[in-house]
């Protein structure tokens, strides 16, 4: 597990997955807070990130001058990533099944023709989580 401890308006946190070319970020850069899946593959880093969601928006938070804890953690197979904030799992992207799941269900975009990533929904899925964090025990 990756971690970094911040103070929400800046952090970030890049965590490469052993499943090459996966990779997570997080990103506060002021406003908000979001979670990128990304193929490090890729030459150029518009063509690298596959889908993002937000997290948060800094102005939102409660006690937001206080410092907070931003853990990733992959699964053993390398296609699944969560974001932890505070120890609470916020989002999750499935490399495998081309998609993600976030608390916020935002953004979410109409599907278009050869999308590869599904973004019409990123609704929080208790399902998928709970198969994520099974598997880290088995």
């Amino acid at each position: 597990m990756e971690s970094i401890t911040f103070r929400p308006g800046r952090a970030f946190l890049s965590s490469n997955s052993t499943t090459v070319p996966w990779t997570v970020v997080f990103e506060d850069e002021g406003i908000a807070g979001y979670f990128y899946a990304c193929d490090r593959s890729q030459e150029t880093q518009d063509h690298a990130i596959l889908d993002a969601m937000l997290i948060y928006n800094v102005g939102t938070l409660q006690n937001p001058e206080i410092e907070r804890l931003a853990s990733v953690e992959w699964s053993r197979d390398g296609f699944q990533a969560v974001l932890y904030l505070d120890g609470s799992a916020q989002a999750l992207f499935d490399f495998a099944q081309r998609c993600g799941y976030c608390r916020m269900d935002f953004p979410n975009f109409l599907q278009e023709q050869g999308d590869t990533w599904q973004k019409s929904s990123h609704a929080w899925n208790d399902a998928a989580f709970a198969r994520f964090e099974a598997g880290l025990y088995r």
